[in-house]
């Protein structure tokens, strides 16, 4: 297809992603802090549970009756070719391992990409009823409850040393050969914390963490995430600077710091795939 993105109509898109984000979240409610379910172990040792598994259903099901020319990728249920440009890509728990501990920072994320950027973003905190949206050219909200949504922005911190470093697991960082990366960020850092997974990203697209990065990353756990930094004012890239969800890396940051931490992060590439 030849329309450009800037020309794209993103609002039904985005009202869908907005209404059954919220949905899926609340449904995984039901097992959460719970007894009520088995943890299994996925071929790549991750967990994965049924609330996992009903969340994306209840995405896939809704997409495809509103939009069946949309492709999907899904963490749980892999893909369904599309035709209209558009594929959706689904994260139904991104911080399984926090569902499972009882720990209400795991999220419901929905990236929307066209022409292989992702233009539409939603991560909904359901154990906080808390969550961030945004569309290409539309800026970032976030809103909690009832209230309604205001404009999301990235800090104004211009050094690291005077700001937050979140990250989800830090094992992953010796797993891609990089530890040293995260001893340098750690010390450079004047706040380092665990805040991690979709929740570390909501923390930098609101102004409450300067760094949020991934050493290994699936892309549904970027998709959502490269419009909602972008729209709030600030960064998604790999760890050598570049703006793509592909990368198998994340790294988010307000923008001010991030030359500050692309000095520590493109001395560690990635290791060679055998």
């Amino acid at each position: 297809m030849n329309t450009s993105t800037s020309t794209l109509n993103l609002g039904p898109r985005l009202a869908l992603a907005r209404r059954i984000g919220v949905a899926a979240g609340r449904h995984t409610l039901q097992y959460f802090q719970r007894d009520n379910y088995e943890v299994e172990r996925k071929d790549d040792a991750s967990p994965v549970t049924i609330a996992d598994k009903e969340a994306e259903q209840l995405l896939r099901q809704e997409i495809a009756a509103a939009f069946p020319e949309d492709g999907i990728l899904g963490e749980e249920f892999g893909e369904v070719a599309g035709s209209s440009g558009y594929r959706w890509i689904l994260d139904p728990i991104d911080g399984t391992k926090s569902f499972i501990s009882g720990v209400p920072l795991y999220g419901t994320m929905i990236g929307v990409e066209y022409a292989h950027r992702s233009v539409i973003g939603l991560v909904y905190i359901p154990g906080l009823d808390e969550g961030v949206y945004a569309s290409q050219g539309a800026g970032c909200w976030h809103w909690r409850g009832e209230a309604p949504p205001a404009a999301a922005r990235v800090s104004t911190r211009s050094t690291l040393g005077a700001g937050a470093l979140v990250t989800s697991e830090v094992k992953t960082f010796a797993q891609r050969g990089a530890a040293q990366a995260y001893a340098e960020l750690d010390q450079a850092a004047w706040i380092t914390r665990t805040w991690g997974d979709c929740y570390g990203y909501l923390l930098v697209a609101t102004g409450r963490a300067e760094v949020m990065i991934d050493p290994i990353m699936s892309v549904w756990d970027a998709a959502a995430i490269q419009p909602i930094l972008e729209e709030a004012g600030g960064t998604f890239t790999n760890w050598s600077g570049e703006a793509t969800i592909h990368s198998g890396e994340g790294l988010g940051t307000n923008g001010l710091v991030l030359e500050e931490v692309l000095a520590i992060t493109r001395r560690f590439p990635p290791k060679p795939k055998p």
